[in-house]
């Protein structure tokens, strides 16, 4: 049994103007150990997905729909009180920023021991105890003294490491880390990751890495799902993803990656805006940005199709390959579409 499957996930957010669906039927598990990572670009679900598993929504959004299980535990509909249970102490996060994560008037060990306490059975001397060594661990100098600090007396970089530190306090099975090295300087970004790297492996948790870069995704994960306008349009190995891209949106993404071959050239980036949201068209949503669209991407979406045990991709494109190269059975539904 995966530590957490998640099921045809729906996630809306009623407005004035209508309902947003932002996390659009997502499915995927997490195993123990695990690094998976969530690409797309802003808008495209993959914080909303984080936030949906963790119950953090903001008062206008509500699951409508689907599974999220916990150690074969359902999540969804569970009370505060469960809730509560699950956050901090099983399933932990990183947000982008830790300047909105950590309260300015308190200071960072007041704000680390508060979540032990709260989460584990640990006295305030253990607790401190507790603080001091997860500092240390996150290659924290001066601990001690650190815990004395607020956030301000701190660098960006060493306000990220006790984020870290406090996500990490109570030694939670999952550690969902929501895009933690965008507010950072490059060089920082690297320590974070290889902190973040070596931690995983020494404490063999899983982790869930939201992000836009893919740099990042290269670098960390063992298993990626990219999203685009809500929904899950390529998912596979990190190997897969990056050297067999199988739908167009993947291709756009990977096309729009400075490398040393391109140096020099200029970027191809993918062109027009993400969909609206509350107007979502009857077929693939990347269709209008799409160069290799055909007639049946604009009246209907591509299921999910199997490219090999390691990669599955909702494009039609691959269905227009197979046909042509008669690798690929489709239905007779499919067949009538193809050539309308």
């Amino acid at each position: 049994m995966s530590l957490l499957e998640v099921k045809n996930l729906q996630t809306s957010f009623f407005t004035d103007a209508g309902e947003v669906k932002a996390v659009n039927g997502i499915s995927f598990n997490l195993e123990r150990g695990k690094v998976l990572g969530i690409v797309g670009e802003s808008g495209s679900g993959k914080s909303v997905t984080a936030y949906s598993i963790m119950q953090i929504l903001a008062s206008t959004g509500k699951i409508v729909g689907g599974s999220i299980k916990l150690d074969g535990e359902e999540l969804v509909g569970a009370g505060e009180k469960t809730m509560r249970k699950v956050r901090g102490n099983k399933i932990s996060i990183i947000f982008q920023d830790p300047m909105t994560s950590l309260n300015p008037t308190h200071t960072i060990g007041h704000q680390i021991m508060e979540a032990i306490v709260l989460h584990t059975d640990r006295n305030k001397k253990e607790a401190y105890n507790r603080a001091v060594e997860m500092l240390r661990l996150v290659n924290i100098n001066e601990p001690e003294k650190r815990m004395k600090q607020y956030p301000h007396e701190l660098s960006g970089g060493m306000r990220q490491r006790v984020v870290i530190a406090m996500a990490l306090a109570c030694e939670p099975d999952i550690l969902i880390a929501d895009e933690p090295t965008t507010a950072l300087d490059v060089t920082i970004q690297a320590q974070i990751l290889d902190l973040m790297t070596s931690l995983q492996k020494e404490l063999g948790m899983a982790i869930i890495m939201i992000t836009h870069d893919l740099g990042v995704v290269a670098q960390l994960c063992d298993e990626v799902i990219v999203m685009y306008a809500g929904s899950i349009c390529e998912q596979g190995s990190a190997d897969e993803i990056f050297y067999n891209p199988r739908h167009e949106y993947t291709k756009g993404l990977m096309n729009s990656i400075p490398t040393t071959n391109t140096f020099g050239q200029k970027l191809r980036p993918i062109t027009g805006t993400p969909i609206d949201l509350l107007n979502m068209p009857e077929g693939c949503p990347f269709a209008p940005r799409c160069d290799a669209a055909m007639k049946i991407c604009i009246k209907s979406r591509a299921e999910h199709m199997l490219i090999n045990e390691d990669h599955m991709a909702a494009c039609w494109m691959n269905v227009k390959k197979g046909i042509e190269e008669g690798t690929i059975e489709i239905s007779e539904k499919n067949n009538e579409e193809e050539e309308n």
